[in-house]
């Protein structure tokens, strides 16, 4: 469903870790919501809880949630981790984006 690379795994493991989470047993939870100028955002944040409805995915040891209306957005996303010139962060390598906003925090299908 959701991948994570290499350098995303490590830099998830030492945010948690700084923020109090476990990263062995807690999870990250990644979501859509409406809004940024291309229509959707993606959202990333540590939770320690699963969901009634959530959909739980691991890669590359990285516990992954997803709320059930953000699965059909996120298939087949690659999570990476930049840590170049353009900035660092987050990115979401999303296949089924048709068009995302210049940050790359935002797209639309």
């Amino acid at each position: 469903m959701i991948k994570v690379s290499e350098d995303a795994k490590r830099r998830i493991a030492l945010l948690m870790t700084e923020e109090g989470y476990d990263a062995g047993n807690d999870f990250v939870r990644v979501g859509v919501k409406s809004g940024g100028c291309s229509g959707l955002s993606y959202e990333l944040k540590f939770d320690k809880s699963q969901g009634e409805t959530d959909k739980l995915f691991e890669d590359n040891e990285v516990k992954i949630v997803v709320d059930k209306k953000s699965v059909l957005y996120l298939a087949g996303t690659i999570l990476e981790y930049s840590g170049g010139l353009n900035g660092k962060g987050f990115v979401f390598n999303n296949p089924n984006a048709q068009r995302t906003c210049g940050c790359g925090e935002s797209f639309s299908l």
